[in-house]
Formats: C-alpha cells, structure tokens, sequence
C-alpha cells in the first residue's frame, strides 16, 4: 500500500502520513534487496535530511532482521571536502561517531567512515597552490576533486575487494526536474536497481525516490534515530539556513550545493551564499567574516578585474585565444602568484578571527598538510626560492611553521637575487631559468634521468614572452 500523499506541513502535523502497510512494505523490500546477495551496501551520508531518513530506514529494515541473517557489510561514507562549514563538520564528526557505537553495542553490519580529497587535490592546494580562479558553473573543478574523486575511490576500493557493490543514495525525483530526469536516465537493472552511470560493477539504490520533503520530514520527527541522534536538532539546523542539503556527489549532474546548509563555506559557483547569510543573521554573527572572504573570492570573476590577478598564459604554458564574435579574446590563465600569496593572507586571518569570535577557537580552515603541499607547488612552479608561505604564515599568525629544510645545492634568497641581477643584464625571463634549476631538482638523485630531457623540453615550449608583449598583442591596456 502506498502511504497517504498530503500537501500540509508535515512539520507540523499530528497524525503520521504513513500508513503502517506502507512501512512494514518498504522495509521488507530493503531486507529483501539485501538479502538477495552478497554484494556489500555502500549509502552516502551527509547528514542532511534526506540522506540521514534513507539511513534510518535502512537501518530500521536491518534491525529487524536475524542477527545470523545480517551476513554483508554496509559502509556508511561521509565526504568531508575540508572546505564544509566548520558546524557541519563538528555535526558531522560527531554523527560518525554515534553510528559506529551504535553499530556495535546493536550488533549491526553498519561501518561509518569519512572520504576525503587527496592533499594534492584539496581546494587551496588547487586555488592558492596552483592559481586555479574560483569555480564558476562552466568551470566546477572543485566538484571532482572534491566529492567526486574521493567517494568514487571508496567505492571503487569495495569493487575490488568484494566483485560488486550497491550505492544507497537518498536522491529524490521530487528535488528538482533535473535530478528526476538524471534518476529516470538510468538503465534499471531488476525491479529496484540501476546501474552506475560511471563505475563499473557498482548498483544505485534509491529507497526514498518518491518521497516529498514533507515526507521526509514526517518520518524524521516521527522516528527516532536509531542511532541515538536527535531529529529535531538537524530540523533546527535547517530552521537556520535555507532548506537544503549537499548529497553525497558520484558524478557531474549533481547541482552545486553553495545554496544549501550542507555546502562548502567557498562555494562561488552560486552568486550568494543564502544559507551563511541567514545562519550569521539568526545570531552566527563569528561567521561573518567566512561569508566576507567568500564574497571577496567570488568578486575575482569580475571579467574587468582579470588582467590584474590572473596570468596571460595558462598553466601549460602556452597563450590561447577565443574567437568572440569575431574578436579574438585572451583566455586567462591561474592567479598570478602574487595574488595566489594575498588570498593565503586572508584565509589566515579569517582562520584567526573565527578562532577567537567562534565557538571553537581550534578550527582549522586550512591545514598544516595544505600548507606544506602548497609550499611545494610554489616552489617547484612558481619558482618560490625565497620559500614566502612561512613568511605570510609568520606574519599572520604570529607562529613559525615547522617545514622540511631543503639545502639542495644552497638554492635560496641569495642565489634568486643574483639569478635575477643575471636574467635582468642578459634580457632573459627569469621564470625561464627558475624553472629549468627545477627541473633539474626534481631529477636530482635519481639513477634513471632520462625524464629530465622531456622537462627541459617542456619549459622551453612555454610562451616566455612579456605580460607588455602579448597584451600589445591582444590589444589590453594595463
């Protein structure tokens, strides 16, 4: 029997909308998909409403089964991307852990864990690190490296290990016609799976797909966590923001979540942050200068500010050109380096003020790790001899930055002023020079050197001529 569709707030309803033949029917049918094979389950969790009622429907439809019976694991992944809204990450951390104690003292199959971005692929590494511009809705760079990647890893990890998997996801034709016509798209495999528009040997299963959000709310105030949290705070939390979660991202048709109470606190891709907005004017007054420094990092889209913060050659190297209505265009390339140092300043002092303002003068917006990463990149490709990242490190917080000491060939200050003084007499770029001693570095050592010649070759294909020469070229004014 299907249950009762109701147009009021279910908030604020007394009676339940759900029959109790509708959810005895639903969570026989999770036991019976689970049940058919050994396949393990793997549900993407969020924390926001519409993933944490899936998980609390399945787990309800295990709980009910014989312990004999319960035979296959169910991992429960949570994405952090280390850019989410430090009280979600708080709420988040400490949902994890609920489950996996709940798990064990109920003698259930459930396994919580947290996927995350590789350090070389975290948002600063990529936007301080690497330059790339803050992500707009025709370049989301973030999305794959961010949430895509790491769930996808997770996964791929499980087919590996078992043969195949189910994905659970809480997605719902009824969140927008776009995700009803992505859900309809896939190729239904049985009576309740489709197949995984990427990864292979992976099955989606979608056990609220009809659900209306005041459904959904409905059945959350109406049925306790299982696990021992408390639905009413998560309504709480949405009372705070706008309506809206970020879900668990296995591919590129998912809607940016900057909107949303689960998102990233950096997302650019929407033109305003609602959600910050109302959660600072409800009384989060210490999230002000998150929203300040997002606001700031999105203003750098501006087409007329570019040919200030932005490099005339991509990261390739090379210069490029777009045809626009019949005028050829520069296409700008990453943030130019010193801009790349200025946006590492204000993350620091962001980071600072919400250490004293906020609840948790421990919060970290950007690690230790991101910090050594990007220290890094700059120096093997920006040519950072003078090693600047401690300096604004320094300079902001007050502390020195623990960082490996690299002696190689005593390349510092020193030697980059008077590589400079050289470059400067004989008319040579001195990214040119800065960039073939690196090369070199990288192969420092090795027995095999034989990539080295491929490195020199590639430095010397970079378009080296001057930022004056090619805006004369392609007719900027400075």
């Amino acid at each position: 029997m299907k249950k009762a569709k109701t147009q009021n707030n279910a908030c604020c309803q007394s009676d339940s909308i759900f029959s109790e033949e509708y959810l005895e029917s639903l969570y026989s049918r999770v036991q019976k998909i689970y049940l058919a094979d050994s396949r393990p389950w793997v549900i993407g969790f969020s924390g926001g409403k519409d993933s944490t009622v899936t998980l609390q429907v399945v787990w309800t439809s295990l709980q009910r089964l014989p312990t004999e019976q319960l035979n296959k694991k169910v991992f429960i992944i949570s994405s952090d991307t280390f850019v989410e809204t430090p009280v979600i990450v708080d709420y988040l951390h400490r949902t994890l852990d609920k489950l996996n104690q709940a798990a064990s003292q109920q003698s259930l199959p459930f396994e919580a864990h947290k996927v995350t971005p590789q350090i070389g692929d975290t948002f600063w590494a990529n936007l301080i690190g690497r330059g790339y511009p803050a992500p707009y809705s025709k370049f989301r760079w973030c999305t794959d490296r961010l949430k895509i990647e790491p769930a996808n890893r997770f996964i791929t990890d499980k087919v590996a290990t078992f043969g195949e998997v189910v994905v659970v996801l809480g997605a719902r034709r009824t969140e927008s016609a776009s995700r009803a016509g992505n859900m309809n798209k896939r190729k239904r495999v049985g009576e309740y799976l489709t197949r995984h528009g990427e990864l292979p040997n992976a099955w989606v299963l979608t056990p609220i797909e009809d659900w209306y959000t005041e459904e959904v709310w409905e059945y959350l105030l109406s049925h306790p966590s299982p696990w021992g949290d408390d639905n009413s705070e998560l309504l709480t939390m949405y009372k705070n923001a706008q309506d809206g979660e970020c879900p668990l991202v296995i591919d590129k048709t998912t809607p940016p979540c900057g909107n949303s109470r689960f998102g990233c606190w950096t997302c650019t891709v929407v033109k305003a942050d609602i959600s910050m907005t109302s959660m600072i004017k409800k009384g989060e007054e210490w999230m002000q200068p998150l929203l300040d420094f997002r606001d700031w990092l999105a203003a750098t889209q501006d087409p007329d500010g570019k040919k200030k913060i932005r490099d005339f050659r991509r990261r390739t190297g090379k210069v490029q050109y777009r045809n626009v209505d019949g005028t050829q265009k520069l296409i700008w390339g990453p943030y130019l380096f010193d801009f790349r140092k200025e946006i590492l300043r204000r993350l620091l002092e962001t980071e600072k003020s919400v250490r004293e303002h906020g609840p948790d003068p421990t919060v970290t917006l950007i690690s230790k790790e991101e910090l050594l990463e990007i220290r890094r990149i700059w120096f093997f490709e920006e040519g950072d001899w003078l090693d600047t990242l401690p300096q604004v490190y320094h300079q902001v917080t007050g502390d020195h930055l623990e960082v490996h000491t690299d002696d190689w060939s005593g390349m510092g200050g020193t030697e980059f002023q008077v590589l400079k003084d050289v470059c400067q007499e004989y008319d040579l770029p001195i990214g040119l020079l800065t960039e073939l001693f690196d090369a070199e570095k990288r192969q420092y050592g090795m027995s095999r050197r034989s990539a080295i010649f491929t490195n020199i070759e590639s430095v010397l294909k970079k378009d080296w001529r001057s930022r004056e020469e090619v805006f004369a070229e392609a007719g900027i004014e400075e």
